[in-house]
């Protein structure tokens, strides 16, 4: 069988943060233009707040000028008129430059889910045999909802943040200059601090998002096994896993949130050191100016302190405003990284290109030697040769290798040695699709899609009449059920088919079975789930169901494999025994002790 599932993160080291932006910003490039657009209202946008500021000083001078009432009144109303339309029109930009951000984020965040889905149907089984369900999810929605968070805002946030900075600054030159001097002595200690923090957060964000990932695997793997826990009574045990899991999230998510959260309050009082100073240095220069003794260092009005003041508090509010955003930064960068990782992985390797037309079903498989790790082969040798019409079953204990033939002859996995051949061509140089558009496969795990019953089993072949539909669930003996349900073929089945029983899901799956004109056929304990009155009637419709088809079955009843052709009895990777029912009874080996129950089956 195939190695069970692990809950463990993955702990690759992160990708280079420049080829993960470049990998994300290629997701903006169709909307190039509609990003200029909304750049451009940026630039408005932080032009006019620039502005809106700027128009202090005229009125606050005007307010305190030598001057008769009535002018002050007129002037402060022309101001204030055109202070209104300018944040009118900042207004206005913002309003265009969110909505446009949101169009090219959400179709950004189309694009990328829709290739890491299209990737997820490219992956080999030995992805989703070894990465938790619950993880794989957790990437289609934390880790993309964090890098939509990004799109959508932060990178309008980042640009509008350096844009007002360097305007802010530039007009706190225009104000004057040896007070900007004295203001933007600080900046070089925020920037240094400011990077120092996003350096160590970044790492930190990456751990929170791979055990986001953990907590979410655990909860999928356990809320699907309810029923499991509840009969066993392990409601205690899974939650004090849960409770270790959630205790190792919540350790991280404060790490990471701490070092996010120090950017704020950093900045901050480094902006109140900055704002003490302007305003300390200025007052001094306004009264020295007023008593005519500043002229080599500029004059400065009241007007013109504050407006600087103001702006030496803008000059800081970009710099901490980009502090924070660096913290989304970081998240949706990890969470980019983890998305990306999946994208990534090898797909299934295909090299072969024959097209199968015709196929009678002879299949053999000749010397195979395979394990699914390097270290650990699970299957020794084995030889097995069907010829068309032919049903071989395929007996032994848990472990013994009887579901990884079926795994091999369907490329599930590829084999480590020997060769498999269906009608003399080597499955390797058959093209997959076509591969297994030849094969159907009953698994002992079935699993049915939200949708009604007629959709369910017309996915063993879409093109599928519903004549056709009617006559598989016939022929798998599922049309008596089907017919009492609501609204029989046209019910709706939710929950992988909750309102119906094991066995009845099972015949489902064997109607899709039925409804593939596959020539070969896996029946892998297709009715182990079902009683025996119900594995009966099964039985009377699978041998119509295996009848001039190439038949694998695996079987822990043997007597429901009495009638094969052929009967492999595998022990540790090994066949020890081989015939027809007779035969092997003759031999009074393993099968026959199986059979006659000296020995029972592990």
């Amino acid at each position: 069988m195939p190695p069970m599932n692990t809950r463990r993160a993955d702990t690759r080291k992160p990708k280079n943060t420049k080829a993960t932006i470049r990998r994300l910003m290629s997701y903006l490039k169709e909307d190039k233009f509609k990003i200029g657009i909304a750049f451009i209202c940026v630039l408005v946008s932080a032009a006019t707040n620039l502005m809106g500021s700027y128009m202090l000083r005229p009125i606050i001078n005007n307010l305190v000028a030598d001057v008769s009432v009535a002018e002050r009144i007129s002037t402060l109303g022309f101001n204030l008129l055109k202070m209104a339309c300018i944040y009118a029109a900042g207004v206005m930009a913002a309003f265009f430059q969110a909505r446009i951000m949101i169009g090219v984020s959400q179709r950004a965040l189309l694009a990328l889910r829709g290739d890491l889905f299209e990737k997820l149907q490219k992956l080999p089984v030995r992805f989703f045999d070894t990465n938790n369900t619950g993880d794989v999810m957790s990437r289609f929605t934390n880790d993309v909802d964090t890098i939509g968070e990004m799109l959508n805002s932060t990178l309008v946030q980042i640009f509008q943040g350096v844009v007002s900075l360097i305007g802010t600054l530039a007009l706190m030159f225009y104000t004057n200059f040896w007070l900007s001097i004295v203001t933007i002595v600080v900046a070089p200690i925020m920037a240094k601090i400011g990077t120092t923090i996003a350096s160590r957060s970044r790492k930190r964000f990456t751990k929170q998002q791979s055990e986001l990932g953990r907590v979410n695997a655990y909860i999928e793997e356990i809320v699907t096994g309810q029923k499991v826990v509840k009969v066993f009574c392990h409601e205690k045990q899974v939650t004090d896993n849960f409770e270790k899991l959630n205790d190792s999230l919540k350790n991280a998510q404060i790490k990471a949130q701490f070092a996010g959260g120090m950017m704020g309050p950093s900045m901050n009082a480094m902006s109140q050191v900055n704002y003490t100073l302007t305003a300390g240095v200025g007052s001094i220069l306004v009264i020295l100016a007023r008593l005519g003794k500043a002229a080599k260092l500029a004059s400065l009005d009241i007007g013109g302190l504050t407006v600087f003041v103001n702006f030496s508090r803008q000059f800081s509010r970009p710099i901490n405003e980009l502090a924070q955003q660096l913290t989304v930064v970081m998240s949706a960068l990890a969470g980019a990284e983890r998305v990306f990782d999946v994208m990534d992985r090898e797909p299934e390797s295909d090299r072969g290109s024959i097209v199968l037309k015709d196929v009678k079903g002879d299949v053999m498989i000749d010397n195979v030697t395979f394990g699914y790790n390097p270290d650990k082969t699970i299957l020794k040798n084995v030889s097995i040769y069907a010829h068309p019409g032919q049903k071989i079953a395929l007996v032994g204990s848990t472990g013994a290798g009887k579901t990884t033939i079926t795994n091999l002859i369907t490329r599930f996995y590829d084999i480590n040695e020997g060769k498999i051949t269906i009608d003399g061509i080597d499955i390797f140089d058959i093209d997959r699709s076509s591969l297994r558009e030849n094969i159907a496969v009953v698994l002992q795990d079935t699993h049915l899609f939200t949708g009604t019953v007629m959709e369910n089993i017309r996915y063993g072949r879409l093109d599928a009449t519903d004549a056709e539909v009617r006559q598989a669930a016939l022929t798998s003996n599922a049309h008596s059920f089907i017919r009492h349900l609501p609204d029989g073929y046209d019910t709706i089945l939710e929950g992988d088919g909750s309102n119906l029983s094991q066995g009845q899901r099972q015949l489902l799956n064997i109607a899709r079975a039925a409804l593939s004109r596959a020539p070969i056929l896996v029946l892998d304990e297709a009715t182990s789930s079902v009683d025996t009155r119900t594995e009966r009637d099964i039985n009377k419709g699978m041998d119509t169901l295996m009848k001039n088809r190439t038949t694998f079955v695996i079987a822990h009843r043997l007597s429901t494999i009495r009638n094969a052709d052929a009967i492999m009895v595998l022990e540790n990777g090994e066949i020890i025994e081989r015939g027809n029912h007779e035969e092997l009874l003759a031999q009074k080996g393993r099968y026959y002790e199986l059979y006659t129950g000296l020995k029972e089956l592990d």
